[in-house]
């Protein structure tokens, strides 16, 4: 990779090219629809130039890092002009939408459907930051549909920056999965903020008394609506099934704790304890 286009530089797209850029030593070009995003990232030194979407014919590797709302229709724009060996891959949180928009695109096989399982809960090109995806996962979606080489390509550059890469071969299945590990932790996060500031007047005794059994799990309502809003909107039907066996836990922990019933309590949160099998393989 010599020469690089990132479409969107907040968080993800702003620190692939902090990481691309010590990597590859490749030329990162910036687009953004928003010109303070442009700003910012040049003077932080994400990018080496401000660009616009028709740099895209002249670089040989393309990152889509858009609100997944957009992420469809830029993708769709991007193949329409690039070259034949250009490899193009998204980063966006569903891929269904993205995957089925291009499905029939002659140049299908230029595109590679991924997502990097890494973030934080800021945003913009001040967020960006090295080592982000260090000992994370990355899933590459429907790699059958995309050329080998391709393929190769993007293996071999998230491995460049130590993640992970592992395989799903349905995105509708990816999207399954995320709304239970991902989307569903944070339309919970953003409704105990919500739930805690409707109901304490009193923000600045709250805040005082908060300790990290609140700022933890509410940590993730500090997200940028403008990124989260079109993946709850995008991932609806998988999130509403997932949020209808959460709220039915919810209603049952409510009945048990009303009937004052400690064996049946200690029961569901022992039970509950075996994720720490899972989660201690995470690394944070």
């Amino acid at each position: 990779m010599k020469r690089i286009a990132v479409i969107g530089l907040g968080l993800i797209g702003g620190s692939l090219a902090l990481e691309l850029k010590k990597n590859s030593w490749a030329t990162i070009y910036g687009i953004d629809k928003n010109p303070e995003h442009l700003k910012k990232a040049l003077e932080l030194g994400i990018i080496f130039e401000k660009a616009s979407i028709d740099i895209v014919k002249e670089v040989d590797t393309v990152i889509i890092a858009v609100p997944v709302n957009v992420t469809p229709q830029i993708t769709k724009q991007v193949l329409d002009i690039i070259e034949d060996d250009t490899l193009v891959f998204d980063v966006g949180s569903t891929k269904a939408g993205v995957c089925e928009t291009v499905k029939d695109h002659p140049k299908r096989g230029n595109f590679v459907a991924v997502h990097p399982i890494a973030g934080t809960e800021f945003s913009g090109p001040e967020a960006a930051i090295y080592d982000l995806f260090t000992d994370k996962v990355n899933i590459i979606c429907e790699q059958h549909l995309s050329g080998k080489k391709m393929v190769e390509k993007v293996i071999n550059l998230f491995e460049s920056i130590k993640m992970r890469n592992v395989f799903m071969d349905s995105a509708e299945q990816h999207d399954k999965h995320i709304a239970y590990v991902s989307h569903l932790s944070h339309v919970s996060s953003f409704m105990l903020g919500k739930t805690v500031l409707e109901i304490e007047n009193d923000e600045q005794k709250m805040f005082n008394m908060a300790g990290i059994g609140f700022a933890s799990p509410v940590r993730l309502a500090k997200s940028n609506p403008e990124t989260w809003t079109p993946i709850f909107l995008k991932n609806k039907e998988n999130i509403l099934k997932a949020l209808e066996e959460y709220i039915k836990n919810l209603t049952e922990f409510k009945e048990i704790l009303n009937k004052e019933s400690a064996e049946d309590i200690y029961a569901i949160m022992q039970n509950t304890n075996k994720i720490k099998e899972i989660l201690n393989g995470i690394k944070n």
